[in-house]
């Protein structure tokens, strides 16, 4: 029998208690206001206590009841009916009763008890008088048993909520992990994961594993219990994750690090345990936990009461649990994380994440196979190449493509374009380097020329150095904080000597050299430039042993020991040396950023015009001012040598 029909078919839900209370407490006040005021046989007339007094000395009740809530129910005799009801009496077999208010029992019982002594002169029967207690069935629901029915109503609302569906009060030690079952039509699978070709090599084992686990362990193999995907944010870390479990064909259990964490006091480790019962009743299976050091971070580092110790007993549980089940039960961890270096060794070791999967920054011919991925929706120009798109991105992860080609889209509908173009990815590019631009901020003419040289200044530098960065494009239009900015092409190295670094120090302060040497004057404007070359300078001298009296000497630390401690790992007198080598490079730097300027003075200053009078200039521009820059870019280095590789590769295809 095929079950899939009755698997995607809508389960209908029971009829909750909650409604058929709201049901329940509607009918019961709609009965009570809408119910008649008597029925066909029997007449009710309420009346003043006047009249009740009146009809009772003129002979016309024969019977009365006297509740202790002051109300009375007086009969009336068969023969004044047409006295007291006129014409409603018509076929009516049984008494007719009025009520009234009477101001109180006492008095009442007093007043009838007088009446019957004048009845008996007069040879009347006496008026039968009867007491009895009230019931107020309503006024008795009211309070009794309306606010226990509310209070039982809110805590199993109260149960059934904290818990989870079907989980009680006692369910917010369940795990809430998102389930992407096997079943699932939309699977993400190593084909919609771009670049990324190292990391996919490493967990292809582990989809072999799932795919077929008896290969491994007929030999006595045992698949590694544990991979953590290490790399910066938006490389593509939980996608990979959600591949290896679309590919696999298994269910995948997903999860936050800070889900694991609450305010109630062991439900962090009551999650845990529950997410790997989940994951062992339906092995194979795999747990991804998402920002793993928001509960994995090393334990006795700033050690403080509180909260703390919530999550340490939850690392503790994960510890446990990692090591509790069978190594071949079917169930595997994948982590993800971009601070790895705060994990708990304990975490780390053998037997628990065995592997470490670093999943970095793509590089050109990634950022090509990422652009490919994210064009497909896309309504693109003639003019759009993936190629240059690659060279204009570098340093940018995968969500950043996608948000570039995203954020093209809508500049290109928001001036109206019938296709994406290559403008359209250049503005988009600017705005989410610069940030928008603020062509509505006044600037005044002086400002405009100090910016102008500035920006001409790192343009001409870094131009001209052949470990500079090339230019792209400069403008003096205000984007964001910035009053004005450039783009340029780093190059994408795996090593960066000290000739590098130089030349990156020289074209930073280029904006400044400028404006002394030219202008005469300095401004704030530089403040992010001196930043960054004042800590890549200090870089060079405290990390990486580049300067003549601390040669060979590092005190970087990739442990994070010294995070908590307020002891440095050098002396006083090192510390000296180090600030007095800082400045010594900065000084260097900036001297010779001055001399290439003046060497460059008249190309400088025809740029400086252009910025101000078309305040947007590119690498063309620069081209025809400067010259051809006397330097090959890596990144053209980088397409050549890729391009002669994919050629290689189709001849030998073709001669196979």
């Amino acid at each position: 029998m095929d079950n899939s029909n009755q698997k995607n078919k809508p389960q209908r839900k029971g009829f909750g208690w909650g409604w058929l209370l709201y049901t329940a407490v509607f009918l019961i006040f709609a009965w009570y206001f809408l119910k008649p005021n008597g029925d066909e046989q029997t007449m009710d007339k309420g009346l003043s206590y006047t009249q009740l007094m009146s009809y009772i000395e003129h002979n016309q009740i024969s019977s009365i009841v006297v509740y202790d809530d002051n109300h009375v129910e007086a009969t009336v005799r068969m023969d004044a009916y047409t006295l007291v009801f006129g014409d409603a009496t018509k076929g009516v077999e049984k008494k007719g009763i009025i009520t009234c208010l009477v101001p109180s029992v006492e008095e009442f019982c007093k007043y009838m008890g007088t009446v019957n002594v004048t009845r008996a002169e007069t040879h009347l029967p006496a008026i039968d008088v009867s007491i009895k207690k009230s019931h107020d069935y309503w006024y008795l629901i009211l309070v009794n048993v309306l606010p226990w029915v509310f209070i039982i109503f809110f805590f199993v609302m109260m149960t059934r909520n904290i818990g989870g569906v079907g989980g009680g009060i006692f369910g917010v030690g369940r795990a809430k992990a998102e389930v992407f079952d096997k079943d699932k039509k939309d699977k993400v699978t190593f084909k919609d994961v771009a670049g990324l070709e190292g990391a996919k090599q490493e967990v292809e084992e582990i989809v072999s594993f799932l795919k077929n686990p008896e290969k491994y362990t007929k030999l006595g193999g045992k698949i590694p219990k544990g991979a953590l995907l290490v790399g910066p944010p938006g490389t593509g870390k939980t996608l990979l994750a959600k591949a290896v479990a679309g590919e696999a064909n298994v269910p995948f259990f997903s999860m936050s690090g800070s889900d694991f964490v609450e305010m109630f006091v062991g439900v962090g480790a009551s999650r845990v345990r529950d997410l790997f019962r989940q994951a062992k009743e339906k092995a194979p299976a795999i747990i991804f936990i998402d920002e793993i050091d928001a509960v994995g971070k090393s334990r006795g580092k700033g050690a403080i009461t509180g909260s703390n110790d919530e999550r340490e007993s939850t690392l503790n549980q994960l510890l446990t649990e990692m090591d509790g089940f069978g190594t071949n039960s079917g169930v595997i961890i994948l982590a993800a994380t971009n601070r790895a270096e705060i994990l708990d060794p304990a975490l780390l070791r053998a037997g628990r994440f065995d592997r470490q999967i670093h999943v970095e920054l793509p590089d050109l011919q990634e950022r090509k196979e990422i652009f490919q991925v994210h064009l497909r929706p896309l309504k693109l120009n003639k003019n759009v190449d993936i190629d240059f798109l690659a060279k204009q991105t570098p340093g940018f992860s995968g969500a950043d493509i996608a948000n570039v080609c995203n954020e093209a889209a809508l500049i290109a509908a928001r001036n109206n374009h019938k296709a994406v173009g290559k403008q359209d990815f250049m503005d988009a590019v600017d705005r989410i380097i610069g940030g928008l631009e603020r062509k509505t901020k006044i600037m005044t003419p002086e400002e405009k020329k100090s910016i102008a040289y500035h920006e001409a200044g790192h343009a001409t530098i870094s131009w001209m150095l052949q470990y500079g960065n090339p230019l792209v494009k400069v403008t003096i239009v205000p984007r964001g904080q910035a009053l004005g900015a450039a783009w340029y092409l780093p190059e994408e190295r795996q090593l960066t000597n000290k000739e590098h670094i130089l030349d990156d120090l020289c074209s930073l302060l280029g904006g400044r050299a400028a404006e002394e040497l030219f202008l005469k004057q300095t401004s704030t404007g530089a403040l992010n430039d001196l930043e960054r070359a004042t800590k890549q300078a200090y870089a060079m001298v405290a990390y990486y042993g580049m300067s003549p009296k601390l040669k060979d000497l590092s005190f970087y630390d990739s442990t994070g020991r010294y995070d908590y401690g307020i002891a440095k790992p050098y002396s006083e007198e090192t510390a000296k040396i180090i600030d007095a080598e800082t400045s010594r490079i900065i000084s260097e730097q900036m001297k010779r950023a001055k001399e290439v300027l003046k060497q460059y003075e008249e190309g400088h200053h025809q740029m400086a015009e252009l910025l101000i009078e078309k305040e947007v200039i590119t690498s063309e521009d620069v081209e025809r001012i400067l010259g051809p820059r006397p330097w090959k870019s890596r990144g053209d280095e980088m397409l050549e040598l890729n391009e002669k590789e994919s050629t290689a590769k189709t001849d030998k295809s073709a001669d196979a």
